[in-house]
């Protein structure tokens, strides 16, 4: 089993603070106020305050809600904040910005203070389709801001896009791939459009206003395979693409099962056996930290070597490289008639034309990329030993 001093350590960061919401997101977030900036920012120092481990941080994200929206010298707070906790040489730091709120002043903030990738939520450069995602920035200003973040001379820039929207051609959808690439951004995000409950757009579903298609899906999904390697973007992971030596290494963090702590409301650690999830209500977060009591969370489970292994097969399955069940047994501590029933299991891929083997590595075809939800759903638990 790997020691534990030589497992990656990831932050992340929650900003929860949005000026609108989208109608397809479903992440926790608030409108902002002058109390509530405050408070925010009193808990999270109180939170940061209290990370303690030998190991410097890799990886940094800081995400939302809309971090774009915070005012620069509250932007100089939270990476101040950052800076603290102890950044490793070389580390990743990642910001999402909307093209909304983006401007001179901020990005200069940003690359003054240490960070070095940028997230762009662009979506799409259809208008139409702009408009039925409910987002508040028009496709100019979605490449204006891209502009700006190349000027300001961040090392990586990565572009946000969804497919399956509502009324979406193909046309259309090969028209959004085109526009990102003549940008030439160092990663790509492709992600189909989810109908999460508790979002204006899952009440249109449930309306019968909008409807979904999964062939249509699929088909934008196999054109973005094709596409996208085809122009230089290595595909690392069903939705994720990257020009060589930029691949986001906080999402290779969390798909690989290593270990990051999360700050802010709503925000998921997974650290020294525990997996939680703060409250996702910025009052009863921030009473964690400014009030005397026991830590709370919203969820907190005690993880065990079967429960990362498994996960590890979950997520890896995602990727373009594939998994080693054994390997990732052995990393885990478990032995290789532990992962038995997953590899009776990959096998039945196999057969069925979803999965191939390259010795003892199992990677997903295209027919089974697309079923890896469902795929996901299906996997068997492994198997437990004797007083295991």
């Amino acid at each position: 089993m790997r020691p534990r001093e030589e497992i990656p350590l990831g932050l992340y960061l929650h900003v929860p603070f949005c000026s609108s919401t989208c109608d397809f997101c479903a992440f926790y977030q608030e409108k902002p106020s002058k109390k509530g900036r405050e408070t925010y920012f009193r808990a999270l120092e109180e939170e940061i305050s209290l990370i303690s481990d030998p190991r410097t941080i890799r990886s940094v994200f800081i995400g939302g809600g809309t971090p774009g929206l915070l005012k620069v010298e509250e932007m100089k707070r939270l990476c101040s904040l950052v800076r603290q906790t102890g950044l490793a040489s070389g580390c990743e730091w990642t910001v999402e910005i909307a093209p909304s709120e983006i401007s001179h002043a901020k990005l200069e903030c940003l690359a003054e203070m240490g960070v070095n990738r940028i997230s762009l939520g662009v979506q799409t450069f259809d208008d139409s389709l702009m408009d039925a995602l409910g987002r508040n920035h028009t496709p100019g200003k979605a490449r204006k801001a891209y502009e700006m973040i190349r000027e300001t001379g961040f090392e990586s820039v990565n572009l946000d896009l969804i497919f399956g929207i509502p009324g979406q051609s193909l046309a259309q959808w090969e028209d959004d791939l085109k526009k990102a690439v003549s940008l030439i951004p160092d990663h790509l995000s492709t992600y189909c459009l989810t109908f999460e409950e508790d979002t204006a757009l899952f009440v249109k579903l449930s309306n019968g206003q909008v409807s979904r298609d999964p062939e249509r899906e699929a088909t934008f999904y196999e054109r973005a395979w094709e596409f996208l390697p085809e122009q230089g973007y290595g595909q690392y992971e069903i939705s994720n693409y990257a020009l060589p030596g930029k691949q986001c290494r906080h999402n290779l963090n969390v798909w690989r099962m290593h270990e990051w702590i999360g700050c802010g409301p709503s925000a998921c650690t997974q650290f020294k056996g525990l997996r939680r999830r703060n409250f996702s209500n910025l009052e009863k977060w921030s009473a964690t930290y400014l009030e005397d009591g026991p830590a709370e969370y919203e969820e907190c489970e005690k993880l065990t070597s079967f429960d990362l292994a498994r996960d590890a097969i979950l997520f890896g399955l995602r990727m373009n490289q594939g998994i080693s069940p054994t390997g990732i047994a052995r990393s885990f501590g478990l032995e290789k008639h532990e992962v038995e029933p997953v590899l009776v299991f990959l096998e039945r891929l196999a057969m069925e034309g979803m999965g191939t083997w390259r010795k003892d590595w199992f990677s997903l075809t295209s027919k089974g990329r697309i079923l890896a939800d469902a795929i996901a759903l299906e996997m068997p638990e492994l198997a437990f030993s004797a007083g295991g």
